[in-house]
């Protein structure tokens, strides 16, 4: 069984005295001989209802749980009663008392409790003295919806301890504790070992993601070329999406290599070393594919913007020249209307019921009726012709 590293075992305290790395409460005075008469009054509970955000909490000595406390104080006095035991505690949306009582037992940062309390953080590792701060953005595909979701992890590492607290659906920390439980001799090299394989879990969760929006972008490629109305909405919702991806796995990338970094000066057993290797090939190469998917998302809408644009020069082309056709045909009709205004006209004004008109006595005056209407009316067509009108 690998040996843990000697920065991560604890001295015990003298009598009477604190731990350098969180606070114990004082010992408990001798009990009283008898207890008292009448009923006992009912304790004002330290620490709100666990059940409410405590999702597992356990003691694990040598890499096997010895203990699953259903409180928090339980938890904490377990640990005390093993000098080389190990608390994984999970939470899932804690209250503030719940993480306050936290961070007076195992002497928590208040900087790092106020971002595990407010979440909306961007991925970071901070270190507080013995403790290291990690924030994590775990995301996963919804098929159903075509989205991605993203959740929120925050992980607090001790001598002998580690607090996960998670905003959201992933990861999946349960099944992480189970694959570390049934390799103990793994988990027997402490706190480390849990992070390192709650990130694994957070990176690997990363390729459905990567999967679903190849998927995504393979459909929308179709959409574009298609000239599907509705793919633009969809390019920016997916660009969205990508943003926030990136912001996730991008920092991670150099949390990953600060860890790495750190392995010759606090001892990181060489298993651990390469299992974290491993993560980070994995981290780089996630993040690798989603600025591609930033950069052909940005090509896509610059080529859906132009095929739009081809598009709707295409329709106004197609408008202007049903326009032109529109205004030959008035004017044919117009010119046709206005030939046959003409003898319409003189015939209207000599088929008036007068008496005395000009030309009635005269025997010519029919012809020359004719001969006018007719000559107008030739007139007109020349000079319409002349125009282009007909």
């Amino acid at each position: 069984m690998p040996e843990r590293p000697d920065h991560r075992h604890r001295r015990p305290a003298p009598p009477g005295k604190r731990t350098g790395w969180r606070r114990l409460t004082p010992p408990p005075t001798a009990p009283p001989a008898s207890p008292p008469a009448g009923p006992e009054p009912a304790a004002a509970p330290a620490t709100p209802p666990d059940h409410r955000s405590v999702i597992d909490s356990a003691v694990y000595r040598d890499g096997r749980r010895i203990a699953s406390p259903a409180t928090l104080a339980e938890t904490f006095r377990r640990l005390r009663d093993q000098p080389d035991g190990m608390a994984w505690i999970g939470l899932h949306r804690p209250t503030e008392p719940e993480l306050h009582s936290l961070a007076a037992e195992f002497n928590l940062h208040e900087l790092a409790v106020e971002d595990a309390l407010e979440a909306h953080q961007r991925p970071k590792l901070e270190r507080y003295g013995d403790t290291l701060f990690v924030v994590l953005r775990a995301a996963r595909y919804l098929d159903a919806s075509e989205e991605v979701e993203f959740g929120e992890l925050h992980v607090f590492l001790g001598p002998d301890f580690l607090i996960t607290v998670r905003h959201g659906a992933a990861p999946d920390l349960s099944a992480v504790r189970r694959r570390m439980e049934e390799t103990p001799e793994l988990l027997s090299l402490g706190p480390e070992a849990a992070l390192y394989a709650i990130l694994d879990a957070v990176v690997d969760g990363y390729a459905p993601v990567v999967a679903g929006v190849q998927n995504d972008m393979d459909e929308i490629e179709t959409e574009v070329f298609r000239g599907d109305p509705e793919v633009s909405r969809r390019i920016y919702e997916l660009s969205r999406e990508m943003v926030e991806f990136q912001r996730a796995t991008r920092p991670l990338v150099g949390m990953l290599h600060a860890l790495m970094a750190g392995f010759a000066k606090y001892g990181t057993d060489e298993e651990l070393q390469r299992y974290l290797r491993d993560v980070a090939d994995h981290v780089t190469h996630t993040s690798e594919r989603v600025d591609g998917f930033r950069q052909a998302l940005t090509e896509i809408l610059t080529v859906n913007a132009t095929l739009v644009s081809q598009q709707q020069n295409a329709e106004m082309r197609a408008l202007a020249e049903a326009g032109f056709e529109q205004n030959e045909e008035i004017k044919k009709i117009s010119s046709w209307a206005a030939i046959l205004f003409a003898p319409t006209l003189v015939g209207t004004i000599y088929g008036m019921n007068f008496e005395y008109m000009p030309e009635l006595g005269w025997s010519f005056g029919y012809p020359l009726a004719i001969c006018l209407m007719g000559m107008v009316c030739i007139s007109l067509y020349v000079i319409f012709k002349r125009r282009d009108w007909l």
